[in-house]
């Protein structure tokens, strides 16, 4: 599991990493449901696609997460695994995304808590030693 629960004081503070920037955003999306639901028993019926375009990787990190919340809270859609490709484009970057889920079903997806919206605090997204890292503060 790429992804670790770092310590903060209120809310829920993340840092997920992957070989590139797109596997790093999909784990953080993980880490993200992980914390809502038992994405292990999260089965990928449901797709969900995204483009999405931001003038940084922070501000393309927010708008992703961001738009996942949106189905969860919206049509009680939970998702489990994630394929995101990011590029840079002429001003800015681009994501495009998939999500895949399924209906939320209390008995088996176990909801443990609930992510309100990401905030700006904590953000980065950066290469180091050949691994890219995604952190994130989540408000729960």
């Amino acid at each position: 599991m790429p992804f670790v629960y770092l310590d903060h004081a209120a809310d829920l503070a993340i840092r997920a990493w992957g070989s590139n920037i797109g596997e790093a955003f999909a784990e953080a999306a993980l880490a993200m449901f992980s914390k809502m639901v038992r994405t292990d028993r999260v089965e990928p019926r449901i797709p969900r696609d995204y483009t999405l375009q931001a003038d940084s990787l922070r501000g393309l990190l927010v708008a992703w997460l961001a738009a996942l919340l949106v189905p969860k809270d919206l049509e009680s859609l939970v998702f489990s695994r994630f394929d995101v490709d990011v590029r840079a484009i002429e001003l800015g970057f681009e994501l495009r995304g998939r999500a895949l889920g399924e209906t939320l079903d209390p008995e088996r997806h176990e909801p443990s808590g609930e992510v309100k919206g990401i905030t700006y605090l904590g953000l980065d997204v950066r290469k180091a030693a050949g691994v890219w890292y995604a952190e994130f503060v989540a408000d729960v």
